[in-house]
């Protein structure tokens, strides 16, 4: 299952601060697909702890992010529409800044993506 997530209304950041990622439950890794005045790493990996879905980097299980709520674990699996509150920290040692999060598309098909750019390709 992939999903298209949303985050927003960060206002602390810049009032029209938003991203989009694209969640790939069965690799647990994620990319970003689009952004402005949040800054995330182009991908990294993902975590699921308490019910809450971890956006990491792709060398630092640090979380960039937490999707509060987002749990990759349900069996009932995210849902088109949902929300909740994020979590983002803009610098290590910063505090966490209050957004939104929404799920914008559930995509259950198996297919491979026409560009790849997760770590099973890199070697650094």
């Amino acid at each position: 299952m992939r999903l298209t997530i949303h985050l927003d209304t960060f206002n602390r950041v810049n009032p029209m601060a938003f991203a989009i990622l694209w969640l790939d439950n069965e690799t647990r890794q994620w990319s970003r697909e689009g952004h402005m005045g949040l800054e995330l790493p182009e991908w990294g990996a993902l975590h699921v702890d308490c019910g809450n879905t971890l956006v990491c980097g792709p060398h630092d299980s640090t979380p960039c992010c937490v999707l509060e709520g987002l749990d990759l674990n349900a069996e009932s699996g995210p849902f088109e529409g949902e929300t909740g509150r994020a979590q983002w920290r803009s610098d290590p040692g910063r505090s966490l800044m209050t957004g939104h999060w929404h799920v914008q598309c559930v995509d259950n098909e198996s297919t491979q993506p026409e560009n790849s750019i997760f770590a099973a390709n890199d070697s650094e």
